[in-house]
Order: structure tokens, then sequence, then C-alpha cells
């Protein structure tokens, strides 16, 4: 399967500023682009490309005195399988002593996952009877995905997993922090993920196309992929960049006053590149 993505989004700015960005397709994926992608800064200014802590292609540009705006676009096309999300119902828990030493980060409270909280003593309460492994984490995915009700126009930055669970409504971010913070409460490492998701393989819904979160938790020797706000396997999903939780993957950060002007994401099916 070949899957078209891109984006165009413009931020209005209101003085000099560095901006970073996380807006590539994630290197583990690279092999996969059929096409390079044409990835481009408005106006041009010099770039300073690196990988963060986590693996990710992050970008920094110094925006000079004089720009009102900065405006980043780009296209690709991707190799996919096209089959789903996989499903390993053997997988299984690990005792945090035996854990990887790379994992053990993603047990512990973060900016918007916060594990030290009345959460803990309601997962072990709510999960604890349920089977270790995949069984536990499909557990929760099933109560957030109940639990949540989606909803654009109550979307904040500031909402945590704590004020999800408590105000009961969010957007695909906030399922997956509360989910992140459920799987990590009960000993499960959990990450955050970020990229594209189209409506491939499913009915189109009637929301305005954008990137997507969704999470991955080590069980057995390897990260698997699971999807809280729609909880079930989807096809054809590209990730951008995985962190602790939204905080480390911010599609863009500026670092001064702007307002988002354009945001425009597209990822769909195609024939051939």
């Amino acid at each position: 399967m070949l899957i078209k993505i891109g984006f165009d989004i413009e931020l209005t700015v209101s003085a000099p500023m560095a901006l970073i960005y996380l807006l590539h397709v994630h290197p583990s994926r690279q092999d996969d682009l059929q096409t390079p992608e044409n990835f481009q800064v408005s106006p041009q200014v010099e770039v300073d490309n690196y990988i963060d802590y986590f693996g990710n292609h992050c970008g920094r540009i110094n925006v000079p005195a004089g720009i009102s705006s900065v405006r980043f676009t780009n296209d690709a096309v991707v190799a996919d399988s096209g089959l789903p999300d996989p499903v390993t119902w053997d997988a299984w828990q690990h005792d945090p002593c035996e854990l990887p030493v790379s994992t053990l980060q993603f047990l512990l409270a973060s900016r918007y996952c916060e594990v030290d909280s009345e959460l803990m003593q309601f997962a072990w309460n709510q999960f604890g009877h349920t089977p270790l492994g995949w069984g536990r984490v499909q557990a929760i995915c099933d109560f957030v995905h109940n639990h949540l009700r989606f909803d654009y126009k109550l979307a904040r930055p500031t909402r945590t997993a704590l004020d999800g669970f408590r105000e009961r409504t969010g957007v695909c971010r906030d399922f997956t922090h509360l989910a992140i913070t459920l799987c990590r409460c009960m000993n499960i490492p959990a990450r955050y993920c970020t990229g594209y998701l189209g409506d491939i393989g499913i009915p189109p819904v009637p929301y305005p196309m954008d990137f997507s979160a969704w999470f991955e938790v080590f069980l057995g020797d390897r990260w698997h992929t699971f999807d809280a706000r729609h909880n079930t396997p989807r096809i054809g999903r590209i990730v951008m960049a995985r962190g602790r939780d939204a905080s480390d993957v911010p599609i863009t950060m500026a670092f001064g006053q702007n307002t988002l002007t354009r945001f425009e994401v597209t990822t769909y099916e195609v024939t051939h590149a």
C-alpha cells in the first residue's frame, strides 16, 4: 500500500525568536519513503536538524527580524504493509526488575501523565484482577475508550491525564495520556506517539484531518501499538515522533508569542508514487 502524506502549517510571529518542530517522518520509517519528503520552510531560513533524546528527527529555525509569519509544508509517499495493527495476545508482561533499563523512564510520571496521583489506586482497584500482559492493556484501552467522550470543541493543551479522567472528555492526545498513565500505574512501560493516521479501511469521519496520537507499550521483547481513542486495529499509521507524553513531541514550539493561522494535514491511499 502507498500512502500520500503532507501538511501546510503557518504561524504568525510577533518578534525574532527560535522555533523548533518535529514534522518529519520518524527515522524508523525513512526506508519506507517512496519519494523524499518535500519539506519546505518559508521564508527560507537556515535549519538546524538534530536527533533528540528519544530518536526523533527535529529541526530548529531562528526567525529573523521583519518576518511576520513562518510556513511549513511537506509531502511524500510512504509504503505501508496495508495490514491492521498487529494483535499479540500472548505478549507477556515483565516484572519491573526484569525490564530493559531503556524502558524504565516510561514507567515514571511525566508532564501530562500523573502516575503519582489518585490514578494509581484507581488503576489497581480497576485492573488488578485482569490478566497480565496484553489483556491488561486491552482492559485499560476499553476503559479509557468508554470513559472519555471525544470532543474537538473542548480540546485544550493543558489537560492532563488526571484532568481527562475527572472531566471525562478530550481529544486523541487525552485518550492517549490517560491510557499511558494507567499502564504505568500497572508497571507497564508506555510511551506517547504522534503521526499520521488517515481514514483507511474505515468510513470517512466528519472531522478535519489532523495528526493523531496513540501509544506503545513494552510487552515481551518489543514495543506494541495501542489506540485508546479508536480502540480497534487500524491501517496506515505513520509515526513522526515518540516520547514520554505530548510535551516531548510538539509539532511546533515557538519561543515567543505566536498564533496558528493555517493547519492542514493530508494522509490517504494512492496507487502510485
